[in-house]
This record gives structure tokens, sequence and C-alpha cells, in this order.
């Protein structure tokens, strides 16, 4: 099934670059970011794409070049203009759209290519964590140069770090080690490790609808649902795809649909509360498929993008009709 029966499917094609992470922006409706690198992030420089969408398609609104294979965006939650991504050098950059060069900070301390980063969602707060394959997570907050603070436990590669939309200063985190971890800023400690998977997890995400379920997608082709009030047994388990699961996300509308694209090229839309849970397959990539994101302004819109060069804006057929 083809994510084009839910309407047109908006392609952008970007030669030269294989696409790691797509954001919408929180403020901007239609507006959407895209962290991608060259040569498939093993070497090359990197690129952050800013994207706008019209009636005939997407367009390139801005574009900024990174020595590094740019990994993962996130836009930031007080100011429109504002992005951080990661890249392989090990750093973060801090991004202005309303200007046309950049980066306007650069910030150095992990030592191995940083594969996550997220703007933290509380008001009042201007945090964002960082997680990489130096084993690490750190905190920052974009107007202080270094980081706050460096978490430490991971004992493999850090693929995945997400700030809870509930809980303030509470984070979650998904590692090569098999683990999710969820952690602490006050404590600066972790405080639950769930052996969630017997292989590397590449993802993990909130619910929106409910402080204690997770999800977390990983090499085993498996997505698994916890509730931290007991993490002994995944509350769900969805199995379908083929390959590595490499992004996962929740749906900002529907308390109980998730998202998750993969390896097998494809994007498949869940709801893990119905007997049959996989309510669509979308293949309309050619290669890894690595960033999605459902819209916050538009129930139905998503966006992805993969190795095959493009990004994708589209609506699903299962998202417009009713649940």
């Amino acid at each position: 099934m083809s994510g084009a029966r839910g309407g047109a499917v908006r392609t952008l094609r970007v030669p030269g670059r294989h696409g790691y992470a797509a954001e919408f922006s929180p403020y901007l409706p239609g507006r959407l970011a895209c962290a991608a690198a060259q040569h498939y992030g093993i070497a090359g420089c990197g690129t952050l794409l800013i994207l706008d969408q019209n009636e005939s398609g997407l367009r390139l609104f801005r574009s900024f070049d990174w020595n590094d294979g740019l990994f993962d965006v996130t836009w930031s939650e007080n100011n429109e203009h504002i992005l951080v991504t990661c890249s392989g050098d090990g750093s973060l950059q801090l991004w202005d759209t309303a200007k046309a060069t950049g980066p306007l900070q650069v910030y150095k301390e992990h030592t191995q290519e940083v594969y996550s980063v997220d703007w933290s969602q509380t008001r009042g707060e201007q945090l964002v964590v960082s997680g990489s394959w130096d084993q690490t997570v750190k905190l920052w907050d974009p107007t202080v140069g270094k980081s706050l603070c460096t978490f430490r436990g991971h004992e493999s590669v850090i693929y995945s770090t997400i700030w809870s939309p509930h809980i303030p200063g509470c984070f979650a985190s998904a590692s090569g080690d098999q683990t999710l971890r969820i952690w602490d800023v006050k404590s600066t400690g972790v405080r639950i490790v769930v052996p969630a998977h017997q292989a590397e997890i590449l993802s993990c995400d909130w619910c929106k609808y409910n402080e204690n379920l997770l999800v977390t997608g990983a090499v085993d082709c498996s997505l698994r649902g916890w509730d931290l009030r007991n993490v002994r047994q995944p509350v769900f388990e969805l199995l379908g795809h083929t390959y590595a699961i490499r992004r996962v996300k929740f749906s900002p509308f529907h308390a109980s649909v998730l998202a998750s694209c993969s390896y097998d090229f494809t994007v498949r839309f869940w709801n893990f509360s119905k007997p049959d849970p996989l309510l669509e397959t979308v293949e309309h990539h050619t290669e890894f498929t690595c960033g999605l994101d459902l819209s916050l302004q538009s129930p139905t819109q998503v966006a992805d993008c993969a190795w095959d060069e493009t990004i994708k804006i589209y609506d699903p057929v299962c998202l417009t009709m009713p649940a």
C-alpha cells in the first residue's frame, strides 16, 4: 500500500544527500527540517535542509552545510527560527533560519559521533539533551557554551535521547547495550534501566497521552511498549518490519497510534490497542528510511526521509480515516 492513496505525496529530491532525520517545526505549519549526510554518513559533509510546503509541493527555503554528516535535528521550543543539529565529529550546532549563514554556535565535547539531539518541551526550561557513540548523554543550555552535565551508565553506543513531554527534567535513552534508560536531570543519575530487547535499540519515544508509556524500536525488527510502573514485561509488541527499526514516533493526536520506519525501506503505522495493530505500510522509498515525524499541526500529515536522497510529506490513508 502506498502513502499516495491518502493524497498527493510531496517529494523533494536532494542529490548527494542521504536523509537521517526529519522534524516538523512546532511553530510554522508546513515547515520541516531535515538532517542529512553525504556518502551515507560514512564520509563527507552534512547539510541541514529547511523546507516549506506550497500548493505545488516542497520548496527548499534554506540549507546550511557542515563539515561532517548531520545525524539528527531538533527545533527550539521557544524561538521559531532556532534549531540544533548533531554530527559525526562529536559536535552540536545551533542554527538560525533567519540568517543565511551559520552556525551561531558549536558545542564540541563528545568524543565520538553524536547520533541524537532533543530540545526539552518543558516551559521555562531551555535544555537540550544529546546522545553519543562515546556512551554518554550530555545536557546543554544553548545559552551556555559548555555542557551542564554528563550522564554515564550505558555500556555501548547511544542512538536515541528523548525528553519526556510530561515530566520536567526527565528523559529516556536507547542504546546498543540493549537497554532503555530513564534519567532524572536533578539526580544526574539513572532512575530506571529496562533490558528492553536482546538486540541493539535504535529508537525510543514517549507516549503523548500517558506519562508512563514508552516505545522502543530495535534491530530485532520489533517495537515494544513499556509501562514504567512495571517494566518486567512489555505491554505490547508489534511485529511486521523485516529489518532493523530506525525510528519510532508516537502520534500527537491519537493515544494508541504510532509510526515506525525501518531499514526495510517502509514506514508502518500501528494502533497498539487493536487486535490487528498494523494499520498501514507505506512503501515509497528505495533505500534505508531513517527520518520520520508526525505533524503537530495537521492530524494526518507525516514526513520522512531516506538514503534514496528524497524527503517526503504525505497523508497516509489510516490517518485520514476515522479511527
